[in-house]
């Protein structure tokens, strides 16, 4: 059976395809840290008082999106927020991820190959713009003590997003599982000084590779999966290629990056 999405992420319309990500989990906005403890409301910081610049307008209308469709309306002052780890593919990635998307569209021809690529730490979230500064220090603070590690990506799996609108084929990791779930304890601590969704229960960590609209992990399950790992395991110096080295966390928010480099 597919797995629940952890992440996913591509170039065209990334904001888009996050927001779905946490689905209806992501909810609508939420307020200050400790608001819901009943603490006195703070102040927005003064370098980001008012509404931001004005952003150019957001249209929901999924025929311009490749048929992706929002998880949560698009609302000024509303920014879709993503904790993760930037992978930066290597020319020899690119000629797997070829030979992976060209077998697996004779399955699934609409399949489309990521464009960017990267580690979920977090589901998408909602921020209200004045508190990304306070929401990026804690962050900062929390992750300020982790060193570079590695780990393994090699296990090939068909995942759907929490909706059933998309359907993706990720690398799996298989080794490194403790170091992440280090960082997201830390990411979910930040989340919940802001009321917001924590990661999921025993995720999927694992670098998506392609997609396609609709629930079509039936097609792709099965033989073509069995295919798809016949040529991961038997790309040349396919065990080097995806032992990966993570070297800086992101934050994305709205169209704005924050970044955190590893020790």
């Amino acid at each position: 059976m597919s797995a629940a999405l952890v992440g996913y992420s591509s170039s065209e319309e990334e904001e888009e395809e996050e927001e779905e990500e946490g689905g209806s989990r992501g909810g609508a906005a939420q307020g200050p840290p400790g608001a819901s403890a009943g603490r006195p409301r703070l102040p927005a910081p003064a370098g980001l008082l008012g509404d931001p610049e004005p952003e150019e307008a957001v249209s929901d209308d999924s025929s311009r999106h490749g048929g992706r469709v929002r998880g949560f309306p698009h609302e000024r002052g509303n920014w879709a927020t993503h904790v993760y780890l930037p992978y930066f593919a290597q020319e020899e990635f690119l000629e797997l991820l070829e030979l992976l998307v060209s077998r697996a569209r004779t399955y699934v021809p609409s399949l489309a190959a990521m464009e960017e690529f990267h580690l979920s730490l977090s589901q998408c979230v909602v921020l209200r713009y004045h508190w990304i500064e306070p929401f990026v220090r804690s962050l900062r603070e929390r992750l300020a003590a982790f060193h570079r590690f590695f780990c393994v990506a090699d296990q090939v799996k068909v995942y759907t997003n929490q909706n059933k609108t998309r359907t993706f084929i990720g690398l799996e990791v298989s080794a490194g599982h403790f170091q992440l779930l280090e960082l997201v304890s830390e990411v979910d601590g930040v989340l919940e000084e802001f009321d917001l969704p924590t990661f999921y229960k025993d995720p999927s960590f694992h670098i998506s590779l392609a997609w396609c609209v609709g629930d079509l992990s039936g097609r792709l399950e099965g033989q073509c999966l069995r295919e798809l790992q016949d040529i991961v395991d038997g790309f040349e110096d396919s065990a080097f290629l995806l032992r990966i080295q993570w070297e800086q966390i992101r934050c994305k928010s709205g169209n704005k990056y924050f970044s955190f480099p590893l020790r």
